[in-house]
């Protein structure tokens, strides 16, 4: 079965930073891209940043140039470095992958995770 959990979120003063950390098992996901969404409060899921199994690597425009996403393939984990902060940035953050290789057999199905929060006070 495969589960994405997500971790590091918490609470956190404006202009600070978080790093989230995304594990997945259950299959082998270095074929697949790897991304992070959120959802605020009465808002719909957004993409935040995207990376493919080559490394390249796509940022919303609204957090170009603070967020980074990365990945470690032999840890099945994707990262995601959050600096500079805003309560703007306040919303569940979910990892997701676009397939997964589960039992030699490969699948192209959305996984996500449950999500971790991330609370930006001002």
């Amino acid at each position: 079965q495969v589960q994405l959990v997500e971790s590091g979120g918490g609470l956190v003063q404006a202009g600070g930073s978080l790093r989230l950390s995304c594990v997945a098992s259950g299959g082998i996901f270095s074929f697949n891209a790897m991304g992070w969404f959120r959802q605020a409060p009465g808002k719909q899921r957004e993409l935040v940043a995207v990376i493919t199994s080559g490394g390249r690597t796509n940022y919303a425009d609204f957090v170009k140039g603070r967020f980074t996403i990365s990945r470690d393939n032999a840890k099945n984990t994707v990262y995601l470095q959050m600096n500079s902060l805003s309560p703007e940035d306040t919303a569940v953050y979910y990892c997701n992958t676009d397939g997964a290789v589960v039992g030699g057999i490969r699948y192209a199905i959305n996984y996500w995770g449950k999500g971790t929060l991330v609370t930006v006070s001002s």
